[in-house]
């Protein structure tokens, strides 16, 4: 029996130090560690929102009122207004964006809801993402944005703990496609 136990401690060993280990501990640190809620900002309209980390939603959302359908240069685009962020001069915006899909989205005893899907810049962290947003009237919910798994899955992980782990580095940021570089947690 102290042989068996020895054994399952010996292997149990070499297989953290296996470099299968060793790799998964190296994907893990490339996320961003984060709460359930974030402060974003949109690019290129600088707009900073309330986000929450949704690992419940496949697809992320954000709030949309107004949402028009139009054609430019052969291709569909939508129309639509952008509530105001968190600043105290905050306006409503209207962005033209074209159309990246078009989905259903499964409501709770309702009929599911088509809705538009568009893709949107954003910082959080101090780094610059890009991901699909579907287009929602969200005026009924807290937040106005909600980052679902399809985003998540690869870049964060969500402690259900805290609120606001990162918001504060994104006081005196422009954010843009040049903050790529992942700010990785020490």
């Amino acid at each position: 029996m102290m042989k068996r136990n020895v054994s399952i401690s010996l292997f149990i060993v070499l297989v953290m130090l296996s470099p299968f280990s060793q790799a998964s501990a190296y994907l893990e640190d490339q996320k961003i560690i984060a709460g359930w809620v974030e402060d974003i900002i949109l690019s290129p309209a600088q707009i900073r929102f309330r986000a929450k980390l949704d690992t419940g939603a496949k697809t992320s959302s954000i709030h949309a009122k107004n949402v028009e359908e139009f054609e430019r240069d052969g291709q569909s685009w939508v129309r639509f207004t952008l509530p105001k962020g968190l600043e105290k001069k905050a306006q409503v915006r209207t962005v033209e964006l074209p159309v990246a899909r078009e989905t259903l989205i499964k409501r709770h005893k309702l009929d599911s809801a088509r809705r538009y899907v568009v893709e949107l810049g954003f910082c959080i962290n101090s780094n610059y993402y890009e991901t699909e947003f579907t287009l929602a009237d969200r005026g009924n919910y807290i937040y106005p944005v909600l980052l679902g798994r399809r985003f998540l899955e690869n870049k964060v992980i969500v402690d259900s703990g805290i609120t606001h782990k990162h918001s504060k580095k994104l006081k005196n940021i422009i954010c843009s496609p040049g903050l790529r570089e992942p700010v990785l947690e020490e």
